[in-house]
């Protein structure tokens, strides 16, 4: 890099990089902690970056849009496209990298010490995402998750300089846990996309199958309704299990990024509980948290989280 000049105009590409990576964040809204005003200022900007990178490579695989049209193939090309870059930012010096997604997040990487193998397991999930949109046993979901979630809780540890293989495995559990949560709560969503996450021999298991599905989405409610509750629940049992597993994350780190991780779990173990609470009609509503929800919840995060209530704690091991 040249002199002072230089020195500066790069640092100003950064910042303008980073505040293009908040906006793409304040657009969206998933399970993933950006806008948190739980963390400090410098790591939401990285929080950020990492979402904007992956924002866009879920609009390749599988988002509509204006890339909508695109052949599998093509959606496969856009997303290894987007690992060159990825690997140009771990690799190449700083002022060479003009994306902004990808200059904000190089700069995170250098700052904090990512991984690039998380990174790429995300890429690797979307390119699952094109490939693949049922799965045939709830062990795929499992597998799918390791790569779909898990890495995002395991670059929030990095960000945190937590690099504990114990506390990467308490994390996961709680990643899967908040994936397979969406999952349910987005039944109907997913499904109007010809996206089934609910495990096909699952479905078999209860008598249901894939056009009963889509059945019940038409009529805006499911006709087996016992069938359809005894999935659920066992799907929700299986998913509160691994919460509870993760329960103990929050008070293995610090200050700085325990109450963050406590709303994580809350807001999660909240989700499951109001999907309970609507008999797991998905059809008719979307089970989601409210303001009040996250009222209530940030109120909770200041003490540690207790054991899952009786309506969700699993009393066995689930298969």
């Amino acid at each position: 890099m040249g002199g002072p000049a230089s020195v500066m105009e790069h640092q100003e590409q950064v910042k303008a990089a980073y505040a293009e990576c908040r906006r793409i964040s304040r657009e969206h809204y998933e399970n993933f902690p950006t806008a948190s005003r739980l963390v400090p200022r410098d790591k939401r900007d990285a929080l950020a970056a990492i979402y904007a990178f992956a924002r866009a490579a879920d609009d390749f695989a599988d988002e509509p849009g204006r890339d909508r049209s695109l052949e599998p193939e093509e959606r496969l090309a856009a997303i290894g496209g987007w690992r060159g870059q990825l690997e140009e930012c771990f690799s190449e010096p700083p002022e060479k990298i003009h994306h902004p997604v990808f200059l904000a997040l190089g700069d995170a990487a250098r700052r904090y010490k990512l991984s690039f193998i998380n990174l790429d397991n995300l890429l690797k999930a979307f390119e699952q995402d094109v490939r693949m949109n049922r799965h045939p046993t709830f062990d795929s979901l499992l597998d799918y998750s390791s790569r779909s979630a898990n890495p995002v809780g395991r670059l929030v540890l990095e960000l945190f300089d937590y690099r504990d293989s114990e506390l990467f495995a308490l994390s996961d559990y709680i990643c899967t846990a908040l994936q397979l949560a969406n999952f349910w709560q987005d039944v109907a969503v997913d499904l109007a996309r010809d996206r089934i996450y609910l495990p096909l021999d699952d479905l078999a298991r209860f008598g249901l199958s894939v056009e009963a599905l889509k059945r019940y989405l038409a009529a805006g409610r499911p006709a087996k309704a016992s069938a359809w509750r005894a999935l659920m629940s066992l799907e929700v049992d299986r998913t509160a299990l691994l919460f509870e597993r993760g329960r103990p994350l929050p008070e293995r780190v610090g200050t700085k990024l325990r109450r963050q991780l406590r709303l994580t779990w809350l807001g999660g173990t909240t989700i499951l509980a109001k999907l309970r609470a609507v008999d797991y009609d998905v059809f008719s509503r979307r089970p989601a948290l409210t303001a009040a929800d996250f009222v209530r919840l940030y109120i909770q995060s200041w003490r540690r989280p207790a054991a899952l209530t009786a309506a969700l704690e699993p009393k066995r091991e689930l298969s």
